[in-house]
């Protein structure tokens, strides 16, 4: 079954999100933020941000890191560099409009790839995936900060059946680390290195992918 994007619809949304998003998640994401700038930047100073949104995640990264971020939602990079000119991220070398289906960056550009709680919006994780794999360097990691759901049980039953409530709010509760560990093993020289559950209770999930050299 082919997969429907509806990205006009996407951007509209994110443009009534841009002006309170960091009011709503500022404090219940900034564990698994700091996480995953540290364990992008473990691999080197070349790093992607795909769905940098209004840039909670930049002032994390040290500033011998070199970062570019990309976004779907115009609204959101707007509010994203009044963060880097107010914050003076010098680590923030570029922010520009992209699909994460379609990284408008040659092959084996980046040390890391950062998707900081984007991955369960994408209309095609594994395309998106595959867009990150490509731009990453051999022995580099693409580091997902996600909400995870359960691979078994009662709690995984419960996720998949509100998931079409909480998508509403722009969450997904039954997107799983068995989703991802699948899609490393169809590419082959992909393997998960780390799954950390952060802060609230294990609630979020940092998962750490290699790329084999």
């Amino acid at each position: 079954m082919s997969v429907r994007y509806d990205l006009e619809g996407q951007k509209k949304a994110y443009a009534k999100w841009a002006p309170i998003y960091d009011k709503v998640y500022v404090r219940l994401l900034a564990d698994a933020q700091k996480k995953a700038a540290a364990a992008a930047a473990a691999n080197g100073p070349d790093i992607l941000e795909v769905g940098v949104g209004t840039g909670l995640v930049l002032r994390y990264y040290p500033r011998t890191a070199r970062v570019v971020g990309v976004d779907l939602s115009r609204h959101m990079l707007a509010k994203a560099r009044e963060k880097v000119e107010a914050q003076k991220l010098s680590q923030v070398r570029g922010l520009a409009a992209m699909d994460a289906c379609h990284l408008g960056f040659p092959d084996a550009s980046f040390d890391a790839v950062t998707v900081p709680f984007v991955i369960t919006l994408v209309p095609d994780p594994e395309k998106a995936l595959d867009e990150m794999r490509r731009v990453l360097k051999p022995g580099g990691e693409i580091v997902v900060a996600s909400k995870m759901g359960a691979d078994h049980g009662l709690m995984a039953k419960v996720e998949t059946a509100v998931a079409p409530l909480v998508k509403q709010v722009g969450w997904s509760s039954d997107f799983k680390v068995s989703r991802l560990r699948a899609w490393a093993a169809h590419a082959g020289d992909m393997h998960i290195s780390d799954v950390s559950p952060v802060f609230p209770a294990g609630f979020f999930k940092i998962v750490r992918i290699r790329r084999a050299t």
